[in-house]
């Protein structure tokens, strides 16, 4: 009975955010979005019924989206479910294994799915706890074909940061994601900032943001619960480190300022914590009021 009564609190709240405003859901006087949800978010659902993971993206007020995939459903099929219930498919996520091997095969995917933007969350390497310059070298080669196949069809591709390639180089202050972005081609490779695996390895996004202007046109809006261990080069930690917008350690009033000014065209918020439907509303009512 308790959680039933907490799940009801979590929807009622999410139709009061998106009650004639589905397109500003989030969204308040200084943080203008656009925000949207990373479906990876209610994989859990996803993966049982599609359909249901859908509705409920809807209901938390949600118009835009970014995908991980499509539950195994054909991209047409999955789209048309989604402008179904008025969800918008901007962004989606492929494997890097595919861009290598064939990144026209991704462009057909991203063009039936409608998306602006296709990407790549995660470049392969042999080690997760070191990255190597060999590796980057080959994900910028990677990425810059990618970009430049993705562009003939109008898709701006782009990287998703996942920490581990903040990991120093050995060349002074150098970190292989100073490579990977000097190295690509500014028309064809855009970034995501995932605020979390920025500061996970122990670096600053704002900072960030201010080094690479206009190279990061989308954001994981994401928090990093308090006393989680950083400095580290893994891409990886206990998904309960995932916590509502706002009641963690990053300095958000500042990150979503340099946001507007060096570029961030879309934002999502992704949680991968085992509490998201009761994360998100919180997540929502932060960013509403928040002031910058």
């Amino acid at each position: 009975m308790k959680s039933l009564l907490r799940w009801i609190g979590v929807a009622a709240l999410a139709g009061v955010l998106s009650v004639g405003a589905a397109e500003a859901v989030g969204v308040g006087k200084s943080f203008k979005g656009p925000l949207g949800l990373q479906l990876y978010s209610l994989r859990a659902d996803f993966t049982k019924n599609p359909e249901l993971g859908m509705d409920e993206t809807k209901q938390f007020g949600f118009q835009d989206v970014e995908l991980a995939g499509t539950y195994n459903m054909a991209p047409e099929k999955f789209r048309a479910e989604l402008e179904k219930r008025g969800l918008r498919a901007v962004s989606g996520h492929f494997a890097y294994a595919d861009y290598k091997k064939d990144p026209e095969s991704i462009a057909k995917q991203a063009k039936a799915l409608g998306l602006k933007y296709a990407g790549c969350a995660w470049a392969d390497h042999k080690d997760r706890n070191k990255y190597t310059m060999e590796e980057a070298q080959d994900a910028v080669q990677v990425f810059n074909h990618a970009g430049e196949v993705l562009k003939k069809e109008g898709i701006q591709f782009f990287y998703h940061c996942h920490g581990f390639e903040f990991a120093p180089t050995g060349n002074g202050d150098e970190r292989f994601m100073d490579v990977i972005m000097k190295n690509t081609d500014k028309k064809n490779v855009a970034f995501e900032m995932d605020v979390f695996w920025v500061a996970h390895p122990g670096q600053d996004p704002v900072k960030w943001l201010e080094k690479y202007s206009g190279r990061w046109q989308l954001m994981h809006v994401k928090d990093m619960r308090k006393g989680t261990e950083t400095g580290l080069y893994t891409g990886g930690t206990d998904v309960k480190n995932d916590v509502a917008i706002g009641t963690g350690t990053l300095d958000w009033p500042a990150i979503l300022k340099a946001a507007k000014k060096e570029g961030v065209k879309y934002y999502f918020i992704e949680d991968e914590s085992p509490t998201v439907k009761e994360q998100i509303p919180v997540s929502l009512k932060y960013l509403s009021e928040v002031k910058f």
